[in-house]
């Protein structure tokens, strides 16, 4: 189970940065501001997207023992998205035991 969830997250990190990084290639996000803040989908989107953020820095807060740590990541989330997420559960299932339940590696919190 634990290599199937890298190869999932390995996918959406590797999927989201080449869907981020394509996009702003063909139509830059600060050249399309105005269009894109009179579309009303643009900003629940936007409301949707920051509570996401928002719950993912409950469960970093709750998780990280280090307060840099914390910040960093939720600075991450809030510029990088679902990049950054990817890059977060990566990073905790690969760093996780051998013998560990990959979810108790994702989930369960640091040791000071």
């Amino acid at each position: 189970m634990l290599n199937a969830l890298k190869i999932l997250f390995v996918g959406i990190f590797l999927f989201m940065s080449y869907e981020v990084v394509t996009t702003q290639i063909k139509t830059p996000l600060f050249e399309n501001w105005d269009f894109l803040a009179n579309v009303p989908w643009m900003k629940t989107t936007l409301i949707d997207f920051y509570a996401n953020v928002l719950v993912l820095s409950a469960w970093v807060c709750y998780k990280e023992s280090k307060l840099w740590k914390k910040c960093m990541w939720i600075l991450l989330f809030c510029t990088l998205g679902s990049i950054a997420t990817a890059a977060y559960v990566l990073l905790q299932l690969f760093t996780a035991k051998k013998d560990e339940n990959p979810l108790k590696a994702i989930f369960a919190r640091q040791n000071p």
